[in-house]
């Protein structure tokens, strides 16, 4: 079995869940923006257009860029 020793499975992590005010704090953190293209483009201008991504946030219903990985 693969990720397995000695045919035991492995226990996941403990990973913790933030709460909705650890969620809330992040969001009120970064930047916000109107849309999709307006997070994007001050990405380009910031110069770091290739590493970012904009994802809309559940919190605030607005645009945030996040780092992107590959």
């Amino acid at each position: 079995m693969a990720g397995c020793a000695r045919g035991v499975p492995r226990r996941a992590k403990h990973v913790k869940v933030p709460r909705k005010e650890e969620r809330e704090l992040r969001c009120f953190r970064k930047r916000r923006y109107r849309s999709q293209g307006d997070a994007l483009d001050a990405a380009m201008v910031a110069g770091v257009e290739r590493h970012r991504k904009a994802y809309l946030c559940p919190h605030c219903r607005l645009w945030h860029l996040t780092t992107a990985t590959s």
